[in-house]
């Protein structure tokens, strides 16, 4: 089980959002490349960026502070960004400073045949980020809540070819209230692609949950708030997984 520690980017600054409310945001740190270096030290396998403010401007905004990142973790571990992504010179660009996968969301739902020319043009490097309430699928910067549901989305953009599935309960995301693990694993179950379980990560107790379930097709959990609060200790936890996938 991966977890993978969160870097919501807003102003340029790195933030938490609570229940992706923009005026809800708290301030864990200005310097986003020294945040990585921090995840990097402290055992993390893998990053996950998210431009907030891209993502409602519907273009990226804070394209400086992931270079930083990128620069600061160089091809020590695979980045992957969501947020604003809405065309493939985007993507390109973004591929070429060295991330390793964009997360396409919004888009991905509006515009189905532009997730469709990503995963042709750009194979192995997109994941879908799918972000839900009560099972049904939100979209710009989760304002906005459709009638698609999340299993049904997900197994066509599997026929598309992305390469896995971040899936988001937007009713936990940033309140620390626990993993939804029987909504992750009843979508990994619909799929054979990768799912990465997200929003509301609690505590080490989700973490033993979710590795319990990891054979339903779950790979890894982002991390955000609890690790920035000390909620969860994030080297102790990796480590735990470790142990329980041993021991599997």
């Amino acid at each position: 089980m991966l977890l993978i520690p969160a870097i919501d980017l807003k102003d340029g600054k790195c933030v938490r959002l609570e229940q992706g409310n923009m005026n809800a945001a708290t301030t864990f740190g200005d310097d986003p490349a020294a945040m990585a270096r921090r995840w990097l030290d402290a055992g993390a396998r893998r990053l996950h960026l998210v431009d907030l403010n891209g993502a409602f401007a519907g273009k990226p905004v804070n394209e400086s502070a992931v270079k930083a990142i990128l620069r600061e973790v160089g091809e020590q571990i695979p980045v992957q960004l969501g947020g604003g992504i809405r065309d493939l010179d985007t993507i390109e660009r973004y591929l070429d400073d060295g991330l390793s996968y964009v997360i396409i969301g919004t888009a991905a739902v509006k515009s189905p045949g532009f997730l469709k020319d990503a995963c042709s043009a750009f194979g192995g490097h997109i994941i879908v980020g799918l972000d839900a309430k009560d099972g049904k699928v939100a979209t710009d910067g989760w304002s906005k809540l459709t009638g698609h549901e999340v299993i049904d989305l997900a197994r066509k953009f599997e026929d598309y070819g992305v390469d896995g599935v971040v899936y988001t309960d937007i009713g936990r995301d940033g309140m620390l209230t626990g993993i939804n693990v029987e909504a992750t694993v009843k979508l990994a179950q619909s799929l054979s692609i990768p799912v990465y379980a997200s929003g509301g990560l609690a505590g080490i107790a989700d973490i033993e949950r979710l590795c319990a379930v990891q054979s339903d097709g779950i790979e890894g959990v982002i991390c955000g708030r609890s690790i920035y609060t000390g909620a969860l200790d994030f080297a102790a936890a990796q480590a735990r997984a470790d142990e329980l996938d041993a021991a599997a």
